[in-house]
């Protein structure tokens, strides 16, 4: 279960930052995304609740393998 967590942290965070780039105009293409504002913002909100799941995640991990 925690390299499942871990891992969908990393996806979101991948995935985030890309929809950041493209919504920003940063990463060209003829996407219907690219430089739109909402894509970024979305983006946003999904790198921020993949960081949040690593976060929780690393400090949970700690505190059930005893190192605290």
């Amino acid at each position: 279960m925690h390299r499942t967590r871990a891992t969908l942290a990393f996806i979101l965070i991948a995935v985030g930052l890309v929809w950041i780039g493209q919504g920003t105009g940063v990463i060209r293409g003829s996407s219907f995304m690219t430089a739109d504002i909402r894509w970024a913002l979305i983006g946003l909100a999904c790198a921020a609740v993949g960081l949040a799941t690593g976060w929780f995640e690393l400090r949970g991990g700690r505190a059930r393998s005893g190192r605290g």
